[in-house]
């Protein structure tokens, strides 16, 4: 058996379901990526935990993981706490030919077979001060396979006043089905230079005020129908009325593939809000993954 090595931020993961459980072919990762994966109950689903050494990323760091899911398998992929990227590693001074405040990328490419599923389901993003993040998320699906991927960012640490400083957030998310590009959302967000004219520039934080996390869930397939068709139903029922001032949550819903899936979006004053509401939203998602995985994902 041929031993393939991995680089340094690399990952992989390969999971089957061979008749009466899930099985693991390989499951590896090298620093600063950690995968982890408990035993459940479950014989059809499983979680992998995406981590990281030292409580968070770097800049500079670069992570690539890959997924396959097939023959039937279930898996969720979690994490333990949100996504912290630094500017540097905390009590790390920079040296002065260092590159200053270097980009962390993180990059993710899954393969989802016939009637297997996926559930990407992590705490959100928190970039600190000064800190530029770039994710790229590559999703390829048979027609009959089914996902949740769920995208979503934080203000920054609020406790320490620390509100959309970080130098620069991008993301990108790809959902191809058989070949066809289903779902292209991509994201930037960075502070504007002056461009000399009679108005200064928005900062970041005055541009995204007054919600501090905003979250996209792309939902697709046969095991979620029940989740495109009741939150289709609840968002036929929005009515828009003039506020006199901003709600503390709000969200849209557009569906796809006919039917067959939809993209949500919701931003909120406060990032508990976003999480509550996702449970609710995805609460059919008891009956897919189990209790045990579903109250992982959002307890």
């Amino acid at each position: 058996m041929e031993i393939r090595t991995i680089k340094p931020g690399q990952g992989r993961v390969a999971v089957r379901h061979d008749g009466f459980s899930n099985v693991f072919s390989e499951l590896s990762a090298a620093y600063p990526l950690k995968l982890l994966s408990p035993q459940l109950s479950s014989s059809n689903v499983s979680i992998v935990y995406m981590l990281s050494y030292g409580g968070g990323l770097v800049g500079g760091d670069r992570v690539e993981l890959a997924v396959e899911v097939l023959d039937g398998a279930r898996l969720a992929i979690l994490s333990q706490g949100s996504t912290k990227v630094f500017k540097t590693r905390p009590g790390q001074r920079l040296s002065s030919r260092s590159q200053i405040y270097p980009v962390t990328t993180q990059g993710m490419e899954v393969h989802v077979s016939p009637g297997s599923a996926l559930f990407l389901l992590p705490d959100p993003v928190t970039c600190f001060r000064s800190a530029k993040y770039h994710q790229s998320q590559i999703f390829h699906l048979a027609p009959d396979s089914s996902a949740v991927l769920l995208d979503w960012i934080t203000s920054g640490r609020k406790s320490l006043g620390e509100e959309w400083v970080f130098s620069k957030y991008y993301s990108l998310n790809e959902v191809w089905v058989d070949g066809r590009r289903i779902a292209r959302d991509a994201t930037l967000l960075e502070e504007r230079d002056s461009l000399g004219g009679p108005l200064a520039p928005r900062t970041l934080r005055e541009t995204l005020a007054p919600y501090s996390c905003y979250a996209t869930v792309i939902v697709y397939g046969d095991l979620v129908q029940d989740t495109v068709r009741h939150l289709s139903a609840a968002y036929a029922t929005i009515t828009v009325f003039k506020q006199n001032a901003p709600l503390p949550l709000l969200w849209s819903l557009s569906t796809m593939c006919e039917g067959r899936g939809c993209v949500i979006r919701v931003a909120a004053t406060e990032t508990e809000d976003v999480k509550m509401w996702l449970g609710k939203a995805l609460s059919d998602l008891e009956g897919v993954l189990g209790v045990d995985v579903y109250r992982r994902a959002f307890s």
